[in-house]
């Protein structure tokens, strides 16, 4: 008797978490879009079956998609998603043809980062100056504060925990996608803070909880919490469209690069699998090279 198509997800989505130890959020995604074609086969087919799911079927789906105007990105992570999990599916014998063989990936624009100019991260610190000295206030300067000095991902900025910073070698270790850990610089005016912020932390509570940064009660941050804060401090740059942590993430790789550092150490430092996650950087090089051009050459 065959299992159904569900149990084929559910043992995928365990061999993500407990073998390839992806983050829940991934985890999540995978089974979202796992479970949305499940459903989509059962409303249009009648049918879920992993053996006769075939192209055509998964075609269906991506036109009903494009249909509901869902965008080349959202689009080509479902395809991704697909792509993996019959991928398993073959290598575990359950089947003996991959339907996905023949998917070609819509072309999506590309999105250029939005990020905070040079001359404006003067109006941030500011600001973050002058803000009040209570729980939240303090939260928010360090966590915008680290942000902008590390380039960590929202994800991995709240679950860091005080061992994880090394003052002496003045790095922080990171645990990335994937699990896997990458090393920091940390300056000597952010370890500093961090130190100072620990100190505060072990005067405010008897038990706070184990990670770096704590919220008013001394427990964990979440990303709703983290979230928040930094999009009220982003609201202090009026020019700024997107007000979220991922921009200040991209605004420490846009400044590495415009200040020449070199695209693989930028890679390395913000956790990349790949150099073409990076390149969209070089975006904001060329720009910039653009004004110099036009400011400095005689014919421009």
């Amino acid at each position: 008797m065959y299992a159904s198509l569900q149990q084929y997800i559910q043992a995928f989505v365990d061999y993500l978490k407990f073998e390839k130890r992806f983050s829940q959020h991934t985890v999540l995604a995978y089974e979202g879009d796992l479970n949305d074609f499940r459903i989509f086969l059962l409303r249009v087919f009648e049918e879920a079956n992993l053996e006769q799911i075939t192209y055509n079927q998964v075609r269906s789906w991506l036109a009903d998609l494009k249909a509901h105007q869902l965008s080349s990105r959202s689009i080509n992570r479902k395809i991704s998603s697909l792509k993996s999990f019959f991928k398993f599916q073959l290598k575990m014998g359950h089947i003996t043809a991959n339907p996905m063989a023949k998917i070609v990936a819509p072309k999506a624009s590309k999105r250029l980062p939005v990020f905070i100019k040079e001359e404006n991260i003067a109006l941030l610190q500011n600001a973050l100056e002058a803000s009040t000295e209570d729980w939240k206030s303090l939260n928010t300067r360090m966590i915008v504060s680290m942000f902008y000095a590390t380039g960590l991902r929202l994800s991995e900025l709240i679950q860091l925990k005080e061992k994880q910073v090394d003052a002496h070698r003045g790095q922080l270790k990171v645990l990335g996608k994937g699990n896997k850990e990458r090393s920091v610089p940390l300056s000597a005016e952010m370890i500093a803070a961090i130190q100072e912020y620990i100190q505060h932390k072990r005067r405010e509570f008897e038990a706070p909880a184990d990670t770096l940064l704590v919220t008013e009660k001394g427990k964990s941050l979440y990303p709703k919490y983290a979230y928040l804060l930094v999009k009220d401090a982003l609201s202090h740059i009026p020019t700024l469209d997107k007000k979220s942590p991922h921009v200040l993430r991209h605004t420490f790789a846009t400044h590495l690069v415009n200040q020449g550092a070199e695209l693989n150490a930028v890679k390395e430092l913000l956790g990349h699998n790949s150099l073409a996650a990076t390149q969209v950087y070089t975006h904001n090089t060329i720009e910039k090279l653009k004004e110099v051009y036009k400011k400095a050459h005689p014919r421009a």
